[in-house]
Parts: C-alpha cells; sequence; structure tokens
C-alpha cells in the first residue's frame, strides 16, 4: 500500500472538482482517505484513478449508487484497473445505449404525438377516440412501445 500523501486540496485541483465533491464521494463509500497525525485527510494516488472513473460514469449518466455497487465487485475495494474499467464499461454500455435510442426517439417525436392520449395538440397524427390509449398504459405510450421493438 502507497503512503496516503495528497491533501484533500491536492486531489480537487489535480481531479479538477470541488473539495465538497471530494467528501461527498467519501461519505458515500466511493473513495477513502486516512487521517495524519494533525487529523487532515489524506489519499493515495490511486484516488486520481478512482475519481476519474466516477466522473467518466456520471458523465455517461450512471448513479452513484451503481458507481458504488461497481466497485463493490472489484476485490479488495481496490482501484479500478484497465481490464477493470472495460468490465464496468461493457455493464453498462447497454444501459447506454438504450438511453441514447429513447433520446433520439424522444427527439423524432418532439414536434408530434409521442401518444400520451392529453388530445391537446392540433395535428396529432393518431386519433385517441375515447382516450383508448389509457388501457396500454399511462405516460409516453408510444414512444416507450417503440423502445420494446
Amino acid at each position: 500500500m502507497r503512503e496516503a500523501r495528497w491533501s484533500v486540496g491536492q486531489v480537487a485541483k489535480r481531479c479538477g472538482i470541488k473539495v465538497s465533491a471530494l467528501h461527498f464521494y467519501e461519505q458515500k463509500g466511493l473513495i477513502q482517505s486516512v487521517r495524519n497525525e494533525g487529523n487532515q485527510r489524506r489519499y493515495e494516488p490511486e484516488v486520481l484513478r478512482r475519481v476519474a472513473v466516477i466522473k467518466a460514469a456520471q458523465k455517461m449518466g450512471v448513479s452513484l449508487e451503481e458507481i458504488k455497487q461497481a466497485f463493490a465487485t472489484l476485490p479488495n475495494n481496490r482501484t479500478p484497473s484497465v481490464e477493470d474499467w472495460e468490465l464496468l464499461s461493457t455493464r453498462w454500455r447497454e444501459d447506454l445505449n438504450a438511453r441514447i435510442a429513447y433520446m433520439e426517439r424522444l427527439r423524432d417525436s418532439l414536434t408530434g404525438c409521442i401518444g400520451c392520449g392529453c388530445l391537446s395538440m392540433k395535428s396529432c397524427p393518431i386519433y385517441n377516440e375515447d382516450d383508448k390509449l389509457a388501457a396500454v398504459g399511462s405516460g409516453p405510450v408510444i414512444l416507450d412501445r417503440k423502445a420494446d421493438v
């Protein structure tokens, strides 16, 4: 184990995040620090990679809870290696692809009906007489139905 010598300010500056974000990640169990004799937080250099993984995963839309669960699969709570990142990102890729597909459908449906059943659009491409779509479900059922196809 390497010496935990990085201060919270050094890590925050190097990672491009606020000190409060590091404290938050630590509170959530995503990173760890040790205390020195002066009761100050000190981090091992590997925390930089761990924070980088957190930030990359968040940019993909992965929640902190999902990141924490993924980290929990690593032996001895180690910092993800290149191989670990490949496995973690592969697990998240399918969800990311589904979100991208959904966003594309949403983008393409913005000027038309998405099947909400509101009947408020003057040029709705479907006719929802007596709110028949209510039997299918709530919300944008036509948009969601396209997700299943």
